[in-house]
């Protein structure tokens, strides 16, 4: 696959079969976030990848119980609003149930931090696409990456005391047909382009 395929054909994949990805597939996804760019060639974003599926589901219960607690407000977007609302139903699992969760962490005060993990986590998406896997990018722990019992938990996997969470993903492969993700290209309706000549 191309770059400009990778791309285009990247789609969010949230349904996924329960049986591991090869350790190949998955060091050549981590390959590609490791060689992302990163402010000053800084080197500093931290790849936590949790395989135990015991620990996913304990995360799983974590995140539920943590936004069950929230109370939604109108100026939060509205993806953390609906992770807000699932949780409260009590069934919301933030990693769709994909057996690779991959978090991305950067220092604290770093200013490069979520930049440098964005273009991790991108490079990530666009090389499980490029190997027949599906991927999402989830955000419920970087939102809650302030909560006492997350960040208490995130540290027993190994976050460090002087990390923040930034970003993660989910890989696996995909609850479809033909056990491919979805590449049909989204039409794109916003992202305005403004020349300045």
């Amino acid at each position: 696959m191309n770059t400009h395929e990778a791309i285009r054909t990247r789609r969010s994949t949230r349904k996924y079969r329960p049986e591991a990805v090869e350790d190949d597939k998955l060091e050549k996804i981590l390959a590609a976030g490791r060689v992302a760019p990163c402010g000053g060639n800084s080197q500093t974003t931290h790849f936590l990848v949790i395989r135990n599926q015991q620990v996913l589901r304990e995360l799983a219960t974590l995140v539920r119980e943590s936004f069950a607690k929230m109370e939604i407000r109108p100026d939060m977007c509205k993806a953390l609003q609906a992770a807000i609302s699932a949780s409260k139903k009590g069934h919301s699992a933030f990693h769709f149930n994909a057996p690779i969760l991959i978090v991305a962490a950067n220092k604290i005060g770093y200013g490069n931090a979520m930049a440098d993990c964005a273009c991790a986590v991108e490079n990530m998406l666009l090389a499980a696409n490029d190997l027949d896997l599906g991927s999402c990018w989830v955000n419920q722990l970087r939102w809650l990456d302030e909560d006492a019992a997350a960040r208490e938990y995130m540290m027993k996997l190994g976050l460090a005391a002087d990390e923040t969470i930034c970003a993660s993903m989910v890989v696996g492969k995909p609850d479809t047909k033909d056990g491919l993700p979805n590449r049909s290209e989204r039409k794109i309706t916003g992202n305005p382009v403004t020349y300045i000549d």
